[in-house]
């Protein structure tokens, strides 16, 4: 019973270094292992699986994770590995401030650190809220041990007197239907009941989703995981199913490098456009591809994405809910229409070990409606569109698909906020010299300007406005939006403000002209009248800095770069670049 020996395996397993022998040192390292009560066999060689948990309390959408990781490891326990669960940060969007999104990196961080300081052979990543998903696939693809992706799922549909309810979506109308005077405190009140009744993310096509199923696309998780609603029995089978395949993959070292390659990368792009997903999906993957060396810009979402049909019917977009969209038959039949149209690279590999392909060539879409045919689409041409001018020289992004058409090309008077506290103190004043004709500007909202580049892009309306019965206007900003959110919005203008970039000297009643076709964002002053403006500027006085927010604001690079930190980019640890075309 006490004797230590060694199961024979493929090759040589990492944790061996630290469990794999009779030293002081092994024995050190196992028998800490044992006062958990773990028997002596379990030492015997067999590969160790991380449970990555980002459970808390905090995090609402991923408060159900507890009980999926139980299930994950009976599934590691059944193809005979021995599973070890451990916490990272937990970046909750619904509670986090100033932004999830400033911890984004920092959770990364956790993941990375932890993965490569433990006696891990493979990793099971347990995601959900929007920053999660992305943090865990930026640190696992740092250390590139083998890794796969289990989504804590969508909630189900809310319902409000006869009406879905969708995450966010509903939120952001009701809102405005306060300020315009067609709604009731009370009735608002009421609504709040109906919005989260379960357990999961958000329950719209927002960035939780869109970022379950950029994994799905990439290859990251098995086949259908994205839409699986969180309460819905069918999601502890994928978890546990997800336990059984780790252990396979440790055998076969089918690590993030072999998977996340560049035509990966342009499967998700694409499939992100099919589904109307997320702005945000832009700067998270360009933060992934960074970590694993796939050169992936703005230029290829918008090369990739502006022939894709938006073709998933769902909030904010569209009419369903993530529960429809499962029903319908989920990502699948997406990769599968767009493979049948050509718009997938149908041999990249996922974390099955075969062509993505294989996974998803025979299932059935039941629900047209729905996932809706190409010729029935709700835009024909969906995706991000990316835009440049001499107010984006580096890009900025808008979703056609939440839009507003007749709004895809508009000039107008720019209408200017230096900052959100400047938009909170004026956008109900009955006297801002303000219509439906304007162009809302918001600066300083940017990666290094709010400090985190927070989902304040989507300004609500002026209430007199509201009041006309419009609905949208154009707006422009340096910062993200929600993934639930909708209108014509251009958001991640870069170089944001807070860098000196073009947005920080836009002035009150400056005309600016909106071109989406042509991708064009212009902002109508003559070349020397920027420059001068530009040489006449100087970043406004910011609070004192220290500790992580110091960090973020001296590392983070551009929204069009993924606003990940300068020093985490670029293959690190086990990774080996490989071609990334």
């Amino acid at each position: 019973m006490s004797e230590f020996k060694p199961a024979k395996w493929p090759r040589k397993l990492r944790s061996t270094e630290w469990f794999g022998g009779t030293s002081r040192d092994h024995i050190y390292h196992r028998s800490w292992m044992k006062n958990q009560g773990l028997p002596a066999d379990l030492f015997d060689g067999r590969p160790v699986i991380g449970i990555c948990n980002t459970w808390s309390q905090l995090t609402p959408c991923n408060a159900h994770l507890r009980d999926l990781a139980e299930r994950v490891a009976h599934g590691i326990y059944e193809a005979g590995g021995l599973p070890l669960e451990f916490p990272v940060f937990s970046a909750g969007e619904s509670s986090l401030r100033p932004t999830a999104m400033m911890y984004r990196n920092l959770a990364a961080m956790d993941v990375e650190e932890a993965l490569r300081a433990n006696p891990l052979d493979g990793v099971v990543l347990l995601a959900g809220c929007d920053k999660t998903t992305p943090a865990l696939l930026m640190g696992a693809s740092s250390v590139d041990i083998p890794s796969i992706v289990v989504s804590g799922g969508p909630m189900l549909n809310g319902w409000f007197r006869g009406e879905r309810v969708g995450s966010g979506t509903a939120l952001w109308q009701m809102s405005e239907e306060i300020k315009a005077g067609t709604m009731s405190r009370d009735d608002f009140l009421e609504a709040e009941q109906a919005m989260s009744r379960s357990s999961g993310s958000c329950n719209t096509m927002g960035t939780a989703s869109t970022m379950a199923s950029m994994a799905e696309a990439l290859g990251m998780a098995l086949s259908g995981n994205a839409a699986i609603p969180a309460v819905d029995s069918r999601r502890r089978v994928m978890a546990h199913l997800t336990g059984r395949r780790i252990v396979q993959m440790v055998k076969d070292d089918l690590k993030p490098s072999d998977i996340l390659t560049r035509q990966a990368f342009e499967n998700a792009i694409r499939v992100n456009g099919a589904i109307g997903g997320s702005t945000n999906a832009v700067i998270h993957l360009l933060a992934i591809a960074g970590r694993v060396g796939v050169d992936l810009t703005l230029d290829d979402w918008d090369a990739l994405g502006q022939d894709i049909a938006t073709i998933v019917n769902l909030m904010p977009s569209g009419k369903y809910l993530m529960e429809e969209f499962f029903y319908a038959g989920g990502l699948p039949v997406v990769m599968r229409m767009l493979g049948e149209g050509g718009k997938l690279h149908k041999d990249a590999i996922s974390v099955s070990g075969q062509p993505i392909w294989d996974e998803v060539k025979d299932v059935r879409n039941w629900n047209e409606d729905v996932i809706r045919p190409v010729d029935r689409a709700l835009t024909a041409k969906g995706g991000i569109a990316v835009l440049r001018g001499n107010l984006a020289p580096k890009g900025a992004v808008l979703k056609p698909s939440a839009s507003t058409p007749h709004l895809l090309q508009h000039r107008g008077r720019a209408v200017v906020f230096e900052g959100i506290e400047d938009y909170k103190a004026r956008i109900n004043d009955e006297n801002l010299d303000i219509d439906e004709n304007c162009v809302m500007v918001l600066k300083y909202c940017g990666p290094r300007g709010y400090p985190g580049m927070a989902e304040v892009g989507n300004m609500g309306l002026p209430p007199k406005v509201l009041r006309k019965g419009i609905k949208d206007m154009v707006r422009i900003s340096d910062a993200r939006m929600s993934g639930t959110a909708y209108g014509t919005v251009v958001l991640h203008t870069s170089p944001e403000a807070a860098m000196g970039g073009p947005l920080a000297v836009v002035r009150d009643g400056d005309m600016i002209e909106l071109d989406v076709e042509n991708r064009r964002l212009h902002l109508d002053i003559s070349d020397d009248e920027l420059a001068a403006r530009l040489a006449d500027w100087s970043i406004p006085e910011a609070a004192p800095q220290s500790g992580y927010i110091k960090l973020f604001h001296d590392h983070v690079q551009g929204a069009d770069t993924g606003a990940d930190f300068d020093f985490l980019r670029g293959c690190r640890g086990a990774a080996v670049p490989k071609d990334s075309h």
